[in-house]
């Protein structure tokens, strides 16, 4: 298996996502594609030592973080998101993982790949840690404004995906609202509350607050991208604050510091528990293809862990089982 790389797009430039991908060639059993300037590639490959056996495809073209989705389509169409995207087209990889501009992988995504017959709209979907283990929360930002069918397509593809690549029998499927009754909502839950409920194709449980997401009530949290996007970006900010004030207190004083160096391997396993490098990319599900999207800020390790998503995905035949979901949603 063969997965491409795009090592240009992250913040963190080519060093890390090099390095994680050396880490997953050696730990996965599997092949990479480094998808990027062939030069700077190269100079980094010089400076680490030990390196697997790895394939570089050239693309002359970046995107950068912050230019517009659209533009980078029209004009960019040499850049390590297209060429990489590219590369799965045309059947020479098996998937494709980048920490590039989210709008811009979506968006070529969609115009090279396609998408899967019978889904209206693909969905950004993100692995949330929970006090169960976890739980995954889709759409997080590819479709502000939705339909109901949508998200009853959403939480078909978020369900299939956490039985296929996580294991998980029967995902429980909740709604995100304001309140667990089911009229409670604006009327597009209202609305989609009524078609899951009288759907049989996935395991709908009602309504979830966002009180019972981090609850772990459950497996699978629908929501449009807006609000979706909203409860990620709260999350991250409300953990990096809430660290930063445990720290903080810790190593106030001398008893503080003493009690800290303790209990230091009992924070590094929850530091591990709530790390985004743990669960690697999110999976942009509803596409021809399997595309894993890191977060910008991707060290090697969140690379590797992305990688692995992705061959995850690519082994359990995810794709096919969307496919196959639609159909029996249809019938």
């Amino acid at each position: 298996m063969k997965i491409a790389v795009d090592v240009m797009g992250g913040d963190l430039g080519p060093a890390e996502a090099i390095k994680g991908a050396m880490m997953a060639v050696r730990e996965y059993d599997i092949e990479v594609a480094l998808v990027g300037r062939q030069a700077d590639i190269e100079a980094e490959l010089a400076r680490q030592r030990n390196l697997p056996s790895v394939s570089i495809v050239h693309a002359d073209e970046v995107v950068e973080m912050r230019e517009h989705p659209t533009t980078a389509l029209r004009t960019k169409r040499n850049s390590s998101i297209a060429v990489g995207l590219n590369l799965v087209k045309e059947g020479q990889a098996s998937a494709f993982v980048s920490p590039g501009n989210t709008g811009a992988i979506m968006a070529m995504a969609l115009f090279t790949l396609g998408r899967i017959p019978g889904i209206e709209r693909p969905a950004l979907a993100i692995v949330f840690p929970t006090a169960r283990g976890k739980s995954l929360l889709i759409d997080i930002g590819a479709n502000a404004d939705c339909k109901p069918s949508y998200l009853v397509q959403f939480a078909l593809m978020g369900s299939l995906y956490l039985s296929k690549v996580f294991g998980t029998v029967d995902p429980k499927v909740g709604l995100l609202s304001i309140g667990e009754e089911e009229t409670k909502g604006n009327q597009l839950v209202v609305e989609t509350h009524a078609l899951l409920k009288s759907q049989k194709v996935v395991n709908f449980i009602g309504n979830v607050e966002g009180k019972d997401i981090p609850a772990g009530v459950a497996d699978v949290v629908v929501s449009d991208g807006f609000v979706g996007n909203v409860v990620v970006k709260l999350s991250e900010g409300l953990g990096v604050f809430l660290l930063g004030i445990i720290k903080e207190e810790l190593t106030r004083g001398i008893i503080s510091k003493a009690l800290t160096l303790a209990l230091l391997p009992n924070f590094k396993r929850v530091l591990n528990r709530v790390d985004y490098a743990e669960w690697g990319g999110s999976p942009l599900l509803g596409v021809e293809g399997v595309c894993i999207i890191a977060h910008g800020r991707s060290n090697a390790k969140a690379i590797k862990n992305a990688i692995r998503v992705a061959k995850q995905a690519t082994e359990q035949g995810i794709v096919a089982a969307i496919k196959q979901g639609v159909r029996r949603e249809e019938t």
